[in-house]
C-alpha cells in the first residue's frame, strides 16, 4: 500500500469555496468539506475567473446565453458586456500556467465555473432544457482532458466524492512516475498497481488496458503513453457499482484461499455477498480482508492501490 506525502498534491478550486468574498454580490460559497476536511490533505489553488478577468466584487452578474454547446458570457442587465472571450482564454492560460495541479474542485451553476447543467438562456429570457457548461470550466477541461474534474455541490454525494478523490491520487501517482522517469517497466508496474481498481471501475476498459499494456514492447514509449494515460483517466471515471466492487474483492479472496479455514472463507463471501446487496458499506469486507492480508502477506496484492487508493483518515469508504 502507497505511503500518502500529506499536503503535497494541489488541486486548484474556485476561490468562493474557501469562503473568499469573490462572488457577483461581494459574498462566498465556502464548502465545508473543502475547506475544513480536504485542505487538510491536499494544498488548494484558489482563483476566481471573473475577478481575474477584471471583473469586480460585487459586479454585475453574468449568465449564458444562445446555444448551450457554444453559449455567450453576457451581462445580466447590459447585455453589451461579453466576456465569453476572456474567461475562455483565463481558461486556456490557467490549464497551461498550473501544470502541476492535479485535480480541480469547480463551483456549481455559475456561468463561468460551473462544470455542467449550467442555466443558458434563449433569447426571449427563457432557460434552455438541459442547460451547459461554465465558459471557463469548458476551455479548462478541454486543454486538460485528463485532469480529474468535480462542482462542489456532485462532492456531497459520498460514491462520487471517492470516485473523485481516487482519480486525484492517481493522477498524481502518473506525474510523479513520469517526474522519475517512465520505462516500459515502469509502465507495466504502474498498471500492474491499479489491476483491481480498474477491475472494479471499468471491467470492459480493465481488459482492454491490459491487452494495451500486453503490447508495449511493439509500440514506441512516447505514443503508448499519453494513450494509456487518457484511457486509464476515462476509465477510472467511471463510478464502481456495488457489483463490480464485489467482483474485485472475490479476486482478492482468492489470493488468501490456501491460508484461510473454512469458516473465515465463509465470513468473508458472507460479508462481500451482505455489501453486494447495500446491507452495509464496503469499508467492512476491505477491512477484513486487509487484516488477513496482514497476517498472510502477498508481494502482488501489497502493491495493489485499489486496497488503499486514498489516505484512511479520509473515511471515504465508510459511506459506499
Amino acid at each position: 500500500m502507497s505511503a500518502f506525502a500529506s499536503g503535497s498534491i494541489k488541486i486548484g478550486i474556485s476561490a468562493c469555496l474557501l469562503g473568499q468574498p469573490v462572488r457577483f454580490n461581494g459574498g462566498h460559497k465556502e464548502s465545508r468539506l473543502c475547506s475544513d476536511i480536504l485542505s487538510r490533505h491536499f494544498e488548494f489553488v484558489p482563483l476566481c475567473p471573473e475577478l481575474a478577468i477584471g471583473l469586480g466584487a460585487p459586479r454585475e452578474p453574468i449568465r449564458l446565453v444562445g446555444n448551450p454547446t457554444n453559449p455567450r458570457a453576457l451581462g445580466s442587465v447590459n447585455r453589451t458586456l461579453d466576456v465569453t472571450g476572456a474567461l475562455d482564454d483565463y481558461g486556456r492560460e490557467t490549464a497551461e500556467r498550473l501544470d502541476d495541479v492535479c485535480g480541480f474542485i469547480l463551483m456549481q451553476k455559475s456561468p463561468s465555473c460551473g462544470m455542467e447543467r449550467v442555466k443558458v438562456y434563449q433569447e426571449n429570457g427563457v432557460p434552455s432544457e438541459g442547460g451547459g457548461r461554465g465558459i471557463f470550466a469548458a476551455a479548462l477541461m478541454r486543454a486538460r482532458s485528463e485532469l480529474p474534474v468535480e462542482e462542489d455541490g456532485r462532492l456531497n454525494d459520498p460514491v462520487l466524492r471517492e470516485n473523485f478523490l481516487t482519480r486525484v491520487f492517481a493522477y498524481a501517482e502518473w506525474q510523479r512516475l513520469l517526474r522519475s522517469g517512465l520505462s516500459r517497466k515502469a509502465l507495466i508496474d504502474f498498471h500492474t498497481r491499479y489491476k483491481y481498481q480498474l477491475m472494479a471501475t471499468c471491467p470492459v476498459q480493465y481488459r482492454a488496458l491490459g491487452r494495451l499494456v500486453a503490447g508495449c514492447s511493439r509500440q514506441s514509449l512516447e505514443e503508448l503513453a499519453p494513450r494509456y494515460f487518457t484511457q486509464l483517466m476515462a476509465a477510472l471515471k467511471k463510478t464502481a457499482s456495488r457489483g463490480t466492487h464485489s467482483n474485485a474483492l472475490q479476486h482478492l479472496c482468492g489470493y488468501l484461499k490456501g491460508f484461510l479455514s473454512g469458516a473465515e472463507k465463509q465470513e468473508l463471501h458472507h460479508l462481500i455477498e451482505q455489501y453486494r446487496r447495500g446491507i452495509i458499506p464496503l469499508v467492512v469486507p476491505l477491512t477484513l480482508i486487509k487484516h488477513h492480508f496482514r497476517l498472510h502477506p502477498d508481494a502482488y496484492i501489497e502493491r495493489q492501490a485499489y486496497l488503499q487508493p486514498h489516505p484512511e483518515e479520509l473515511g471515504l469508504r465508510n459511506a459506499i
